[in-house]
């Protein structure tokens, strides 16, 4: 499990945290702990990050409790002005390393979650539907707005299947201005959920549209000078709160409004946006000072448009006159590049074979584009994520990054560094500082080593390759094995399986000590696979969008083409015992497995899926289902996916879990299923979880036994034992 193999990696650094444009901190763990260090990149020189002794026993002494000084569980550091602000648990703490040591609490009253200015002074935040500001030096709070009020409020992040008290807005670099929203959701329909506890049930209620609804979540875009608190409307219609890549506004949910950037001098921003059925864009500039909005271009296609695929990757330059704009009309996504002044189409700067998936840096003086891609060089996995550089002037693309691997990149601020973790599912990563100009190993931060994991008998899993069910597209996968492993044998194989379209089945093709519980399954006697079929990203636009408008496809025609090719390939697996199972959208392809192929799939458990997109939040229908349509005889061109339709097929083992008070699949999604198994009189099993959400929390670990249990029962044929239970760990 996680819990038992990530420690027993030592040197396994693939994250790093930029303090300068020339300094970086990470972890490096090993049999003796956790260590923070600091790295310069200018020397390539290694030291501690501070001493771990002594900052233990100060923060100990703030929380009146011991601190385990090999496992301090810092997830942030600054140092400013002499000091160390370090985050523990959520929480922030000043402290002076000199002499004994000592740490305090940051300033008090930060009740409410906030997002932090530029120049570090000030922190944004969200009090009764009005946008406020702190001072983070005195605590002092000044109220920004006074016009919001319910549902009609500032920087509110609500999509309806993800809400949290933080606000979404982004800060002026000079830390002077915010971009934000007023949204408008007083119309929208409510969602409830009821909590189980002795005496009477909590009723929890907020706004949550659906796929056909007349009333969607509205913004009215503003920007909000800080020192005078002068709001100005920017001058457009309201919009919906869309996004131009996700089903959130915030799609790397961290409170920054995706689709805005703002002018390095801050006098003006772009926004993008976006048409309800996702097919149109408008790309608009906005005077910061007047709020007067000028639309740049529009930009339309078929079959959904998104701007990139691990971000949003169009940028504004107003220095040079020019958007880089994201497209996928040549079959792939490229970067291009548009006039500001009339919104003509200018060049491409990136051509060809391959996704950009993320632009990382812009050094707009040199007219320089670093970014992430895909599938770019031929003969090597096509999911493996390698680091370019282009230059906007013209001319090929250069690769930093040659090395068979998939790259993990972190770059400095000021785009002169990036830190390359290099890694497999079967090689462990090797992390070095580079230069962004020439891809010149400057240092090696750390090389990662297994000894410790392996001497517990781990294995790698085995990469792959399989045809999908037209014959000729290859899908590449993850197989796992339990590691007394008996090719005489004939083993019962699950398919863990996501359909997409947002994500696939395979979590990454970087190193992993443990995916999942895939090897901690297979260990009790099965073959798992994961295989990223058609419909999902980091492919050709005809690849993703192959199922578009028919979401009940679910890739499961490519998951029966790879296990029958498999089953035929390797006569240690048994094509007549065949499980699947999978969460949310793997829930919802699950259920629908064993309805719409009952003689193949023979043991299916199905966790808190949406068995019916139709009671599921309207951004993510309307964006791979295209907006709903009902016909004059009642049907819909949503009943495609209805797994409540099918459930009358079910022949083998079904299991439905889900959470009582997941807000963001709702309860009902499994209940409707529920009720059309019960009036098709067929046999299932079911667990409704009291009082958790999407993720199982406390929960994880038993439902994680009882599927274990399930499919040693039904699948192997075999007594799962009593009482064994799985301590709780942070669960991805």
């Amino acid at each position: 499990m996680p819990y038992a193999t990530a420690p027993l990696v030592d040197d396994d650094v693939e994250h790093v945290h930029w303090l300068t444009g020339d300094r970086f901190w990470f972890i490096d763990h090993d049999a003796r702990g956790d260590h923070y260090r600091i790295m310069d990149a200018v020397t390539g020189k290694v030291a501690p990050a501070f001493n771990r002794i002594k900052l233990a026993a100060a923060l100990g002494n703030a929380l009146g409790k011991p601190v385990d000084p090999t496992q301090l569980g810092i997830t942030a550091i600054k140092i400013l002005h002499g000091r160390l602000h370090v985050t523990r648990s959520g929480k922030r703490f000043v402290c002076d390393l000199s002499g004994a040591g000592r740490c305090k609490a940051a300033v008090a009253g930060a009740r409410e979650p906030g997002i932090l200015s530029p120049n570090g002074k000030y922190l944004a935040f969200i009090r009764n539907w009005n946008l406020w500001v702190r001072n983070v030096r005195t605590g002092k709070e000044r109220q920004l707005t006074f016009d919001g009020v319910r549902n009609f409020g500032y920087a509110t992040d609500n999509a309806g299947w993800l809400r949290s008290k933080r606000p979404v807005l982004n800060w002026s670099p000079d830390s002077r201005q915010i971009a934000t929203y007023q949204q408008d959701q007083r119309k929208v329909g409510d969602m409830y959920l009821v909590s189980a506890a002795i005496g009477h049930p909590q009723l929890q209620k907020w706004k949550y549209p659906l796929p056909g609804d007349k009333h969607v979540f509205m913004i009215d875009p503003v920007i909000i000078d800080v020192a005078s608190g002068h709001v100005i409307r920017l001058q457009m219609p309201p919009e919906q709160r869309l996004s131009s890549l996700c089903d959130d506004i915030s799609c790397q949910n961290n409170g920054h409004w995706d689709d805005v950037e703002w002018a390095p001098n801050g006098k003006s921003l772009a926004l993008v946006s976006t048409s309800r059925d996702r097919e149109h864009e408008w790309f608009r500039v906005a005077n910061a000072r007047t709020g007067a909005v000028r639309t740049v271009f529009e930009y339309s296609t078929t079959k959904y448009y998104q701007s990139g695929i691990g971000a949003v990757d169009w940028r504004y330059l107003p220095a040079s006159g020019q958007v880089l704009w994201y497209s996928s009309s040549t079959g792939w996504g490229n970067l291009d590049l548009y006039s500001l002044k009339n919104g003509h189409f200018e060049r491409p700067v990136t051509t060809g074979h391959g996704d950009v998936t993320q632009v990382l840096h812009v050094n707009r003086r040199t007219g320089t584009v670093w970014f992430r891609a895909v599938g770019r060089i031929a003969g090597i996995n096509p999911y493996y994520e390698q680091f370019w550089k282009v230059n906007l002037a013209g001319g090929a693309p250069k690769l930093l990054t040659p090395r068979d691997c998939d790259n993990l990149i972190s770059m400095s601020p000021d785009g002169k560094y990036f830190v390359d973790s290099c890694s497999t599912p079967q090689h462990a990563p090797v992390t070095t500082l580079r230069s962004a100009a020439t891809g010149r190993v400057i240092a090696t931060v750390a090389r990662a080593r297994l000894k410790r994991l392996r001497a517990i008998g781990w294995q790698a899993p085995q990469q792959i390759v399989v045809t999908a069910r037209d014959g000729h597209t290859k899908l590449y996968g993850l197989l796992f094995k339990p590691t007394n492993f008996d090719p005489h044998k004939k083993y019962p194989i699950i398919d863990y399986v996501y359909p997409g379209p947002q994500i696939g089945s395979v979590f990454t093709f970087r190193f992993e000590p443990s995916d999942y519980d895939n090897q901690a399954l297979a260990e009790l006697g099965f073959i798992v696979i994961a295989v990223d079929g058609m419909g999902t990203p980091y492919r050709s636009r005809h690849f993703q969008r192959y199922w578009y408008g028919d979401m009940g496809d679910n890739t499961l025609p490519d998951q029966i083409a790879a296990i029958r090719q498999l089953a035929q390939r390797d006569p240690w697996i048994d094509l007549n015992r065949v499980g699947i199972w999978g969460h949310s959208g793997g829930g919802n392809a699950t259920a629908d497995a064993m309805f719409r192929y009952p003689n193949f799939f023979k043991v299916g458990w199905a966790e808190s899926g949406n068995q019916d997109n139709r009671d599921y939040e309207n951004d993510w229908g309307e964006l791979y289902e295209g907006l709903l349509k009902r016909n004059p005889n009642g049907t819909t061109n949503y009943d495609n996916q209805a797994n409540e339709l099918l459930a009358g097929h079910l022949r083998g083992h079904l299991m439905l879990t889900y959470g009582t008070l997941d807000d963001n699949v709702p309860p009902e999604n499994t209940q409707i299923v529920v009720e059309a198994l019960i009036k098709a009189n067929r046999p299932f099993d079911m667990i409704a979880i009291p009082n958790v959400r999407h993720g199982y929390g406390y929960a994880t670990p038993y439902i994680t036994v009882r599927r274990w249990d399930y499919f040693v029962r039904h699948l192997a044929g075999n007594t799962p034992p009593k009482h064994f239970a799985l301590k709780p760990w942070p669960w991805r």
